[in-house]
């Protein structure tokens, strides 16, 4: 390691921060958007999924190619196209322009999660990965809270454009840092070669180990029941509860907060809990809190701080699993840490995209199908990993 294991941490969330980022930030500027462009409110919605649907296909790819070109490099090339497709974002003349620059942020922003969490298997193992991902956990739940808040007084000082420079600005700044600090984590021999034979057997492999699909599954399934609450913000904010663009800090701090209680605790427990008693805590959180969501819905009408106080229980318990549920399925394919990585993160991303194209509209006209939304993602969830009782005994594949 070139640089102390803090200093790791803390690259590996900046460059995880890049996704909430870029799909955080600019949601208080819909209205806005919509306006200077002249699109309909559903067309800057789907801003969200020419964002989300190139962001899953890549996902596949970014830790493939790090597996064979190493970590830094695919990393600096992805920040470097992030940076550029931001100021496409900043300077679009109509919808169809944004929606470009949109797809061209979405194939490059997820390359530091998914290369990131292979970084972090490569250097360490056990009860020390999950410490240090939750460490990296930690500081990631910053970038969900601080990024609407960012965006709305950027639009009330700029405008909308002024958001997406923002965001090119803040690639180049961690461009610069990995540049100068990031290491490389993957040894010459241990890459892997490209030949479309080869990642077609990886491929098959992983995509027919039981365990690992179900693990991916339930991961994206109830990170699904939480992200449709972060998509749905503007209207959750805005509509029902009668926020400006000002005031997303009331619905996002909350729930960074859990993030981080539910990140700290997954460190703690990390050597004192195996990863299934762990996650099945974490279920049963998350199942309080959307019970209690369903509930507040049903008797009352939407309002502070009753409509959000589930929220960040939720993102508790949610952040308390997810470090688990990555570490069981990369255990599963030490030899293919990044094509495992690009694997999950494809099938939580197609999860989100999906869920966002064809379901949020339909759920977000009240607080009462939100809350029913989440109630049936993390019950979905919950059962795709009860089921993976029956892979435990499988072995890895090297």
């Amino acid at each position: 390691m070139k640089i102390p294991q803090q200093n790791f941490a803390f690259l590996l969330a900046a460059l995880s921060a890049i996704g909430p980022f870029a799909i955080d930030t600019y949601l208080p500027a819909f209205p806005a958007m919509a306006q200077d462009l002249g699109a309909t409110p559903l067309q800057v919605q789907q801003t969200l999924t020419f964002y989300l649907l190139p962001f899953g296909f890549m996902m596949l790819w970014h830790g493939t190619l790090s597996d064979a070109w190493g970590r830094r490099r695919i990393i600096l090339a992805g920040l470097f196209l992030f940076m550029l497709s931001s100021l496409l974002c900043a300077v679009a003349p109509r919808i169809e322009v944004l929606w470009l620059g949109r797809a061209l942020q979405g194939m490059s922003s997820g390359v530091g999660m998914v290369v990131g969490r292979a970084m972090v298997r490569d250097v360490l193992q056990g009860a020390y990965a999950q410490r240090l991902m939750a460490k990296v956990a930690i500081l990631f739940a910053l970038a969900p809270a601080v990024s609407p808040i960012i965006g709305g007084y950027l639009l009330q000082i700029f405008d909308w454009r002024g958001i997406f420079i923002f965001l090119a600005l803040f690639a180049g700044l961690i461009l610069a840092a990995c540049w100068a600090w990031l290491p490389e984590t993957l040894a010459v021999e241990k890459r892997q070669s490209l030949h479309p034979w080869h990642l077609l057997r990886a491929y098959q492999d992983m995509l027919g180990h039981g365990l690992f699909n179900r693990l991916a599954l339930a991961g994206a399934l109830s990170f699904n029941a939480f992200f449709i609450y972060i998509v749905a913000a503007p209207v959750f904010l805005i509509r029902h509860l009668a926020l400006t663009p000002q005031s997303f800090a009331v619905m996002f701090v909350p729930q960074v907060l859990g993030m981080m209680a539910g990140s700290f605790l997954s460190g703690r427990l990390a050597g004192k809990l195996s990863h299934r008693r762990t996650i099945m805590l974490s279920f049963a959180v998350m199942a309080l809190a959307s019970g209690a969501n369903v509930v507040i819905s049903l008797t009352l009408p939407p309002g502070l701080p009753w409509s959000i106080l589930p929220l960040p229980v939720f993102a508790c318990g949610m952040s308390l699993s997810m470090p688990n549920i990555q570490l069981m399925a990369l255990e599963l394919f030490p030899a293919r840490r990044g094509l495992a990585s690009s694997t999950m993160s494809a099938m939580s991303t197609l999860v989100s995209a999906l869920s966002t194209a064809l379901l949020v509209p339909l759920l977000w006209d009240s607080t009462l199908s939100l809350a029913a939304g989440m109630a049936v993602f993390l019950a979905l969830g919950w059962l795709v990993f009860v089921s993976t009782r029956t892979d435990d005994g499988k072995a890895s594949v090297a």
